[in-house]
C-alpha cells in the first residue's frame, strides 16, 4: 500500500477441487473457482488480477461491508437519546459504512488448517468516531472452505459503547463464469414471501407480499424474466422466512443455478434479510484476464439486517452493546446438476 503496509492473498482449497482466494484488504473474497458439470474450473465471482483494481475507489466486489451495510436514510440515527451524524456517500444517505468503509480497510489475518477445512480469520478494530459511529468496535470475519463444498462466513463483533452494526459480503456472482456475460438466463429461487417496500431504496417499514409482483421468486425463474417490469434492475431486500425474526436459525435463503454449466449456489443464513442486486451500475469495469464487466454481468445476494433499521423499531434490532457479542453465519454451498 502507499503507506508501506503489505497486502496478503490467501488460497484455500478442498479435496473436491474448489479454490477460494481471500485477501486482508477489505476481508475480500477475491476469487472463487468452482467446477462445472464437466469438471472445468472457473471463478464464479467477478474478480481482479491486481491490487490496484481491487482497491479502486468504489470497488466492493467480494468485500465485507460495514459498519452498516446498505443504507441509513439521511446519514443520521439516534441511540439512547443521542443523535449521530454519519458520512453521506449515496446522495443524502449513508451507504455500506460510508466514504471509507470496511471494504477499504487493511485487516489482520490468521490462517489455519483443520482435517476437513481450511480457514482464514480477518480482524479489524474500528475506532470510536470512524465515519461517525460511536464506540470502538472489534470485528472478525472467518472464511472457511470445507470438503463438503461449503464456503462458510462467520461474523463476530464486540463494542465498548452502544453502537449499531450490519455486516455483509458483497460478492458479485456469475455461475457461468466471471467472463461469461449477463446472468439474465440464470435461474434464481427465493423462498421469501415478503419483501421490503422501498421507494427510493429506503424502506417504508411495510413488509409487502411478493405474490403477483416481479419479486416473486418462490418458484425458480430466470433472473431476467420479469426484470423489464422493474426498469431493468433489481435492488431490493427480501425477508428470509425464519418465522420468528427474533429467533433465527441458519436456513436456506436463496438457490441459484446456471443451466448451461450446471453450477448451483445455495445460500443459507441466520440473517433476517437478503438483498438481491443485479449489478445495475457496472459499466465497462476491466476484471481478471481482461474480462469487461457490464450491467447485469452478475448478481449479488447479500445476507444482512434490513436497510435503515435504526429508523425502524419494528425491524429486528441492529444495536450492539458492551458485554454483548454479535455473531452471524452465512453459508455458500456449491453443487452441480
Amino acid at each position: 500500500m502507499d503507506d508501506g503496509r503489505e497486502v496478503q492473498l490467501y488460497t484455500l482449497t478442498n479435496r473436491q477441487g474448489l479454490i477460494a482466494k481471500v485477501t486482508n484488504f477489505g476481508a475480500t473474497l477475491a476469487s472463487l473457482e468452482v467446477p462445472d458439470r464437466d469438471g472445468k474450473l472457473d471463478s464464479i465471482v467477478l474478480s481482479f488480477d491486481t491490487f490496484e483494481a481491487l482497491s479502486a475507489p468504489g470497488a466492493c466486489n467480494g468485500a465485507i461491508m460495514g459498519r452498516f451495510a446498505n443504507r441509513i436514510a439521511g446519514g443520521k440515527f439516534s441511540l439512547d437519546g443521542v443523535e449521530y451524524t454519519l458520512a453521506t456517500n449515496n446522495g443524502a444517505n449513508h451507504l455500506h459504512g460510508g466514504k471509507v468503509g470496511f471494504n477499504q480497510k487493511l485487516w489482520q489475518a490468521e490462517a489455519s488448517t483443520e482435517p476437513n477445512d481450511a480457514r482464514v480469520t480477518f480482524r479489524y478494530r474500528s475506532p470510536e468516531g470512524e465515519e461517525g459511529y460511536p464506540g470502538n468496535l472489534e470485528v472478525a470475519v472467518e472464511y472457511t472452505l470445507t470438503d463438503e463444498n461449503e464456503l462458510r462466513l462467520v461474523y463476530t463483533a464486540t463494542t465498548d459503547r452502544p453502537t449499531i452494526l450490519n455486516l455483509t459480503n458483497h460478492a458479485y456472482f456469475n455461475l457461468a463464469g466471471h467472463a461469461s456475460g449477463d446472468v439474465l438466463q440464470q435461474e434464481l429461487q427465493l423462498p421469501s414471501e415478503k419483501y421490503l417496500l422501498s421507494p427510493g431504496l429506503i424502506p417504508t417499514g411495510e413488509l409487502a407480499d411478493v405474490a403477483d409482483t416481479p419479486y416473486d421468486f418462490r418458484a425458480a425463474k430466470p433472473i431476467g424474466r420479469d426484470i423489464g417490469q422493474q426498469e431493468g434492475l433489481y435492488d431490493i431486500c427480501f425477508v428470509v422466512p425464519h418465522g420468528d425474526l427474533k429467533q433465527r436459525q441458519v436456513i436456506l435463503a436463496a438457490r441459484a443455478k446456471d443451466p448451461g454449466s450446471g453450477r448451483v449456489l445455495e445460500i443459507l443464513t441466520d440473517q433476517p434479510g437478503i438483498q438481491l442486486y443485479t449489478a445495475n451500475h457496472l459499466n465497462g469495469v476491466v476484471g481478471a484476464g481482461g474480462a469487461v464487466y457490464e450491467k447485469h454481468h452478475a448478481f449479488c445476494l447479500e445476507t444482512q439486517h434490513f436497510p435503515d433499521s435504526p429508523h425502524r423499531p419494528e425491524f429486528p434490532s441492529v444495536e450492539l452493546r458492551p458485554g454483548e457479542t454479535f455473531q452471524s453465519t452465512t453459508i455458500h454451498r456449491f453443487l452441480v446438476e
